[in-house]
């Protein structure tokens, strides 16, 4: 799936001691004259301070929003439930663990989404050394966090507070919105100079949208969705597609770079969700392509395994067989092995499907393939897949033959 230390004084100066810290941001802003003529030009300044005060790592390690929000929200409606709350208290680590880090000189990252993707992509900024502040509308999913000694905080905004470099990895473009522009979203205290980084899969627009009430707060949003799935977060082999000011793309890459292999600047804000729209579209279509072949062959006489093997080494090979076998039994370690649990839920497929489905007839591209997948997805969750993982399609078509 982000600066400003949090809770304590021995956690706040930990950072600070270790020499070669940045200067806050909000400080450093004030210190110069043409910062508030020019807040994008003067975040831009600061973030390019950074990187040549900061020691570098191998490149693997790398207003008024009121009225925006309430346009978006009628916007974003259609992509999901709104469930941000703030019953969660903020908790304070324990300065045993902010003094064991290896990498102490670094300012804390807020990090907001702890979902499926969020979770070990966090974990991986721990790795490098990275102070957290987390919030997370589930306060079970702050709990390992919190017992590995980072800062859990009740709402967006504290972690605007506390942090200037953010990301966020949200389910949808509803929860962007809220986490950004609501009651308590990161727009209410965010500092001037932040970078904030939208790892959400949402609409082009909303990211667009979103990116100006930044600007007008005198800080930097990117839009850096992601590609490859709870495994590669894990391993930290994600592809990053980033939209934004290509000034600020350095900044952003530091960061990305800690939990993906491939950070790729695709343009303009906006352009990252557009390529990340455009994969899932794919992604799907191969999916249900390998689900039809490979029910087929098994109805034909052929066995699974062999089935997939002859796929894998001819032209029909593709990520969904090779990496990802919808089939139960064919491969370890995916969810078709454990009952289609985890991975990439059936709801949020679908959800993408259907920002394919706006944005192409927003265009007027013909997605004759993606159309179908949209609705096959669709009657999949309203069959009781929607919890599943996306590769169930396979199960799908298994149980339903009236197609």
């Amino acid at each position: 799936m982000t600066p400003g230390s949090p809770g304590r004084a021995s956690r706040r100066r930990a950072p600070h001691l270790a020499g070669g810290c940045r200067p806050r941001t909000a400080e450093r802003v004030r210190a110069r004259p043409h910062a508030a003529a020019d807040p994008a030009r003067s975040a831009a300044h600061t973030r390019n301070q950074w990187a040549s005060r900061e020691p570098r790592r191998s490149p693997r390690g790398g207003g008024g929003p009121g009225s925006m929000a309430a346009s978006l929200r009628l916007r974003g409606a259609a992509s999901g439930l709104r469930f941000w709350s703030r019953r969660q208290r903020p908790a304070v680590a324990s300065l045993a663990v902010v003094c064991s880090r290896s990498m102490a000189s670094k300012t804390p990252v807020g990090f907001i989404g702890l979902g499926n993707m969020g979770n070990p992509m966090a974990k991986n900024l721990m790795k490098h050394g990275y102070p957290l502040i987390i919030y997370d509308v589930f306060p079970d999913a702050c709990k390992e966090f919190q017992d590995a000694g980072e800062q859990v905080v009740s709402c967006p905004a504290d972690v605007a507070e506390k942090a200037d470099r953010i990301i966020t990895m949200l389910p949808t473009s509803i929860n962007a919105i809220e986490a950004y522009s609501g009651a308590n979203g990161i727009l209410k205290k965010v500092k001037k100079g932040s970078l904030l980084i939208d790892s959400s899969t949402i609409d082009p627009a909303v990211s667009k949208e979103l990116a100006k009430e930044v600007e007008k707060m005198g800080a930097v949003f990117m839009d850096a969705p992601v590609s490859g799935g709870v495994g590669a977060a894990r391993s930290r082999n994600l592809t990053f597609m980033v939209g934004g000011v290509e000034d600020e793309f350095a900044a952003a890459q530091e960061l990305l770079g800690c939990m993906g292999s491939n950070v790729v600047y695709c343009g303009a804000v906006g352009t990252g969700q557009a390529a990340k729209i455009c994969n899932n579209m794919l992604l799907a279509i191969s999916m249900i392509g390998t689900a039809e072949a490979m029910n087929l062959g098994i109805r034909l006489g052929l066995d699974p395994k062999l089935l997939a093997k002859i796929l894998n080494m001819s032209s029909g090979r593709c990520w969904s067989s090779d990496t990802y076998n919808p089939v139960p039994g064919v491969m370890d370690g995916v969810p078709s092995a454990n009952n289609y649990q985890g991975g990439f839920g059936a709801t949020l497929m679908a959800k993408d499907l259907g920002l394919a489905q706006d944005s192409a007839t927003n265009t007027k591209s013909p997605i004759l393939l993606g159309s179908l997948a949209h609705q096959i997805y669709r009657m999949m969750c309203a069959k009781g897949y929607s919890k599943k993982d996306f590769s169930s399609v396979f199960q799908f078509l298994r149980e339903e033959e009236t197609f």
